[in-house]
């Protein structure tokens, strides 16, 4: 319950216009074809920021049981040009948002999904986002 009135809360707030940056990145991204693997990532995040409580993003190795392309040393490349280009500002803008929700006690479980976001905003590639019933599986 508290789940579903916290997603709805980060909707309202301003999670929908964090979706909507990302996906809108993400389309930039495969119109230059070159930007692929970084326009899947930034759909993933965008699904990511628009519902945060009870997913988690984790590995598609740790799912899927075995690598891929964006999971290996091609991913590894992709993750170190996004982190230099995008990725350690996008990381900082969320952690800069954590701290500020992290002044009221409301708050802090939007901070902690800021946290998650930065995370995930530093290296992206070969990452996905599952709920957290799947990981316990």
């Amino acid at each position: 319950m508290f789940k579903l009135l916290f997603n709805i809360l980060w909707l309202v707030l301003g999670g929908l216009p964090m979706a909507l940056g990302w996906w809108l990145a993400g389309l930039f991204f495969a119109v230059t074809i070159v930007g692929l693997p970084w326009s899947r990532s930034c759909f993933v995040i965008g699904k990511f920021s628009l519902w945060p409580f009870g997913l988690v993003a984790v590995k598609r190795s740790e799912i899927n049981g075995h690598s891929d392309l964006g999971t290996g040393p091609m991913g590894t490349i992709g993750n170190v040009v996004w982190f230099l280009v995008a990725g350690w500002w996008l990381s900082i803008g969320h952690l800069s948002s954590a701290l500020a929700c992290f002044i009221s006690i409301i708050g802090i479980p939007f901070g902690v999904q800021h946290i998650k976001l930065a995370l995930i905003a530093l290296a992206p590639i070969g990452m996905t986002v599952v709920s957290i019933n799947e990981m316990s599986e």
